[in-house]
Parts: structure tokens; sequence; C-alpha cells
């Protein structure tokens, strides 16, 4: 599994997914908060399998060197 994820992306996915997942404990306590488990751990582990499917990819290059 490569990353395919940049920082800004990944930032955004974390912050993102803890808002989402915040919904269920102190919000309207539905469970669509839980979708939030999806961007925060696609944020952390730094893949999208969805970025993958569609051939995208937030990462910068690596130039060898």
């Amino acid at each position: 599994m490569m990353t395919n994820e940049g920082t800004v992306d990944r930032a955004v996915r974390i912050l993102l997914g803890v808002v989402l997942l915040a919904l269920v404990f102190v919000g309207p306590a539905t469970p669509w908060g839980l979708i939030g488990i999806v961007p925060l751990v696609t944020g952390l582990i730094g893949f999208c399998p969805l970025y993958r499917v569609l051939g995208l990819s937030t990462c910068p290059v690596r130039t060898p060197s």
C-alpha cells in the first residue's frame, strides 16, 4: 500500500473524521456520525482506496536521488 494522500489532505481528513465522530457523542447522537471513521482511518494511514481506483494522488512526487 503506497501513500497517496498529501499532508494537507491527511490533516483535513483527520479533522473531518474527528468532528463527525464528535457528533455521535455531543451532537444529535445519530449513527450518521460514525461515517467519520472512514476519513479518520484513511487520514491516519495515508491511503485512500477511492483515489487508487480513480488514479488520483495528492501526495507530492518523490524524485530519486
